[in-house]
């Protein structure tokens, strides 16, 4: 049985292929991924609480996750391309 892993797309990448990646990983549509990124990171009503006590917004503070998973999650080997 082969394991299962989480990598950056080359396929199905926008950006750095973060969301593509989960999207596949997850086995649904990356655009559903990408749809779910954006909306927590604009229509949460906590982010004002966010902002107050850490002194950046949630805005700012998902595109550096985004930027972090892009550094941490690998891409795809080349030989073993989806």
């Amino acid at each position: 049985m082969e394991r299962k892993r989480l990598y950056r797309s080359v396929k199905n990448k926008v950006i750095c292929g973060v969301c593509g990646g989960i999207g596949e990983y997850l086995q649904v549509d990356p655009v559903m991924i990408r749809l779910i990124w954006v909306l927590l990171m604009l229509l949460q009503p906590w982010r004002h609480l966010f902002h107050l006590f850490l002194g950046f917004s949630l805005m700012g503070g998902s595109l550096i996750l985004y930027i972090i998973a892009a550094v941490i999650i690998p891409k795809v080997p080349k030989d073993e391309s989806r």
